[in-house]
């Protein structure tokens, strides 16, 4: 996989991993058979970025919207994470992935609190890639977060108003060990982010694909890729001073 530009494969890929209800109604099965083709997908998808040399993967899959869905179907969810960190955390520490988890973890149930802090335990060592869970995850709510955050260091006399900036900010976001992700990829063909990683994707490179996640595969992956290898990336710069900075 060669470049068209400057660009590298990306340190960080961040994922929108849509269209599992609408794949499952496409072939007449149930939702949760959807999210179940979909957890295929995740495994593949996981395996290949660490085979590609990326070093960041974030895959938004549960939203705080989600709480909203029928109990049938967040039920279905949360057993099919629990399932998950049950049987490939062992794999991700052989391959040298570390797991973590971004999002509010309180409205988790017990179990899965338990289960995702003892899988990142046992991962945190890894130091080949790093696999990161939104769950229970909301952009405007990790804002909100951060901001409490800042907010009471001030209170305490830690931190003064003077003092606080993007660089204090993005510091008490949940991704503060984190790097911004180069690339964000949508599946199912939706054009917007969806809550996801606000303050993150501010320079971030979109690829969107029509295809819904549970078909997704290792090739439609590395397309994305390739399309974003073929961008000029500005971070506000106009091209001329793109290529000064080169």
């Amino acid at each position: 996989m060669k470049a068209n530009s400057a660009n590298s494969i990306p340190t960080h890929v961040a994922v929108i991993m849509d269209g599992n209800g609408r794949w499952a109604k496409q072939n007449m099965l149930p939702r949760i058979e959807g999210h179940r083709r979909g957890a295929k997908t995740v495994k593949e998808i996981v395996q290949v970025s660490r085979e590609l040399g990326i070093k960041y993967l974030t895959l938004f899959s549960f939203s705080t919207e989600n709480w909203n869905r029928t109990e049938k179907e967040v039920d279905g969810l949360m057993n099919l994470f629990r399932h998950s960190l049950k049987n490939e955390t062992s794999e991700l520490a052989k391959n040298g992935i570390r797991l973590r988890l971004i999002g509010d973890r309180k409205r988790l149930p017990a179990d899965l609190i338990e289960s995702v802090a003892s899988s990142e335990k046992e991962t945190k060592v890894c130091d080949g890639m790093e696999l990161i869970l939104a769950l229970s995850y909301g952009g405007r709510e990790e804002i909100v977060d951060a901001c409490r955050s800042v907010a009471e260091k001030v209170k305490e006399g830690v931190l003064s108003l003077d003092e606080i900036d993007a660089q204090v900010l993005a510091s008490n976001l949940w991704t503060a060990e984190i790097p911004d992700p180069d690339l964000l990829i949508r599946t199912s063909g939706e054009m917007r982010i969806s809550n996801f990683l606000l303050w993150q994707l501010a320079y971030s490179e979109i690829v969107v694909t029509e295809k819904f996640w549970p078909e997704f595969s290792k090739d439609d992956f590395k397309q994305c890729l390739q399309e974003y290898l073929g961008r000029e990336r500005r971070f506000g710069l106009t091209s001329e001073q793109v290529a000064k900075n080169a």
